[in-house]
């Protein structure tokens, strides 16, 4: 364990425990003689290998957004080292970071009514509208292609062509599925490249548990987990919340019956996201929307049918065939984006125009 007073924290540490439930970074909880507490997290080097790059991402918008005379800057503060560093490198080669710890907040692994996904979008929003100016070709893309959803296709035809294991010919539904909307799934990058839709910063793990609610309140506080900050598309971090938030179901659920997109939940953060970023999104973005939420969905299961087909290395499991039912929820929840399409975008225009 690395001594947490390199940071710039205030007082000397008095307690240092591991902390909530991430399976990519090792998290502390540091507490100080100064009554302050501190997140203290080893970057997993393994997952990302250029940390002067992911750190310089981080630093670039938590520093913007520090520097906005409205309102909270909407993320936890980056604490630097002594020596003035945004990260540190011990001797045995792991790497360091410290954010302030924000008090009084909870993450959920599941809304307990519309209303916390209402908030949810309300804090991507808000990340949304005031990073609207700032310039994202400054950062870096950590992952490459990481929402590129005609690669993400590619990647799965290859693995199935290839076949490792056996296990296509069991899926061959699955796959014809995906390859039956390979033309749209280019739609939003297409957009892209002609200048249809504008590069934002965004946060691309837009999950409701990367979201702090106040405890009591259940206010937004802040959006945690900047690790996959890159710059990307609006539509796919709201997307990518409505596949993980709308969802009526777990995204291993065996019993696909169980399996739908909860318009009442899809609303609600609507609201919440445009609520706070409407005004700062373009006409295309707001139409695309929806588009984005099928698309990530998409996405999402063709990579977990990528992982099965190769062996499950990428996706941690717990059972045989986990990645094959999640890939089965996601694939079903675009089924049924596509019969509820129409509500969808009224929706999304209903809830822009307020």
């Amino acid at each position: 364990m690395m001594d947490a007073n390199i940071f710039r924290i205030e007082g000397s540490v008095t307690a240092c425990r591991r902390h909530g439930s991430g399976h990519i970074n090792e998290t502390y909880l540091v507490s100080t003689d100064a009554q302050r507490s501190y997140i203290l997290q080893k970057i997993n080097r393994a997952v990302f290998r250029d940390v002067d790059a992911l750190m310089r991402n981080i630093a670039l918008v938590t520093d913007y957004l520090s520097g906005q005379e409205s309102g909270p800057p909407c993320v936890a503060a980056l604490i630097p080292t002594r020596a003035g560093a945004n990260w540190y490198e011990a001797e045995d080669g792991s790497a360091w970071r410290m954010y302030a710890c924000v008090e009084g907040g909870v993450c959920l692994d599941a809304a307990r009514g519309p209303d916390d996904f209402r908030q949810s979008g309300r804090a991507f929003g808000a990340f949304q509208r005031k990073l609207a100016a700032f310039d994202a070709s400054q950062l870096t893309e950590t992952i490459p292609r990481f929402h590129d959803t005609p690669e993400r296709l590619r990647v799965l035809f290859a693995a199935a062509k290839q076949d490792a294991l056996g296990r296509a010919k069991e899926v061959r539904r699955e796959i014809d599925f995906a390859a039956a909307r390979a033309q749209e799934a280019s739609t939003m990058v297409r957009m892209l490249q002609r200048g249809e839709l504008p590069l934002r910063v965004t946060h691309n793990d837009t999950k409701l548990n990367n979201v702090l609610l106040e405890a009591v309140t259940g206010e937004p506080l802040c959006v945690v987990d900047l690790d996959t900050v890159m710059p990307g598309l609006a539509g796919n971090d709201f997307g990518d919340s409505i596949r993980f938030g709308a969802s009526t179901a777990a995204e291993d659920e065996r019993d696909l019956e169980r399996v739908e997109m909860s318009l009442l939940l899809y609303e609600a953060y609507a609201e919440g996201f445009l609520g706070e970023c409407g005004q700062s999104l373009t006409e295309a973005e707001i139409e695309t929307l929806p588009l984005g939420a099928k698309l990530m969905t998409l996405e999402c299961g063709v990579r977990f049918l990528t992982d099965y087909l190769s062996g499950d290395t990428y996706f941690h499991t717990t059972r045989p065939g986990q990645n094959l039912d999640r890939c089965r929820t996601q694939l079903r929840l675009v089924a049924d984006m596509e019969k509820k399409w129409a509500q969808m975008a009224r929706l999304t225009q209903k809830v822009a125009r307020r």
